[in-house]
């Protein structure tokens, strides 16, 4: 008998102060999201934004890696001043901030030991016992410490690392969806909705998303579940409620 997937959770800390300043746009957050479920069958359950300040982040890697299965963070491992992460996660779990062995031989050899400077070198510490998370783009690892996996924030960098992650990853149940575009307004169909939700509240989460197309307003249905039985028979039912109240359905 083959062994049922359990469901695997993970959370996203996006630390920078380049990001709540507006200066710069986060674009990992869907990425990750998107690979996690297609590639390993983690959902992401809660995304936050702190700023570049040690207690801030100490305080919020303790929370949510107690919380979650997995944390990955963005940013604040790079070679500047502001970059604290690694340090903060060293203080956030009561661990040693040293130079990593293997990831300093590795920048020293990318960088060659003349234009290793401080700075670079800096790249190379991080918490006592982490393990590495290669970088193939810049050299610069990435690194995992208990259940928190820390990239950089560069989205090239961080895409071209991902998959250096799944080595350190339990696999959970992927999430299925599907979608019903539907010519009509959320209000004529929200109570519908509202009952279908609660005789399946245990297995599928039903969203509901207005849009405006063709010069008309609709509503997309999203059902997400990692039953694709439920899922079917969860669409059966919002179908029949579509066909009584005579609502045309938007193919695409």
């Amino acid at each position: 008998m083959k062994k049922k997937k359990k469901k695997v959770n993970a959370a996203i800390l996006i630390i920078g102060n380049e990001i709540l300043s507006g200066r710069t746009k986060d674009q990992n957050v869907n990425f990750i999201c998107k690979w996690l479920n297609s590639n390993c069958g983690i959902s992401v359950n809660e995304v936050r934004i702190i700023p570049d300040v040690e207690k801030t982040i100490v305080i919020n890697v303790r929370n949510l890696s107690k919380k979650f299965n997995y944390v990955f963070t963005t940013g604040g491992i790079g070679p500047t001043h502001d970059d604290i992460t690694a340090q903060s996660i060293a203080k956030a779990f009561n661990l040693k901030y040293n130079f990593h062995k293997e990831a300093y031989k590795i920048l020293e050899n990318y960088y060659g030991k003349k234009k290793f400077n401080d700075g670079r070198k800096k790249m190379a510490k991080m918490p006592n016992g982490s393990k590495l998370i290669y970088n193939p783009s810049s050299a610069a690892p990435g690194f995992k410490t208990r259940n928190v996996l820390s990239l950089p924030g560069v989205p090239s960098i961080l895409k071209s690392m991902i998959e250096n992650c799944k080595k350190y990853l339990i696999k959970g149940s992927k999430v299925h969806s599907r979608t019903i575009n539907l010519f009509t307004v959320e209000s004529n169909i929200s109570k519908k909705l509202g009952v279908i939700q609660k005789k399946y509240k245990k297995n599928v989460d039903i969203g509901s998303y207005p849009f405006f197309r063709l010069g008309k307003i609709g509503v997309s249905i999203v059902t997400r579940s990692t039953s694709k039985i439920k899922l079917k028979q969860v669409e059966r039912e919002i179908l029949k409620v579509v066909k009584l109240k005579k609502i045309k359905i938007l193919k695409i």
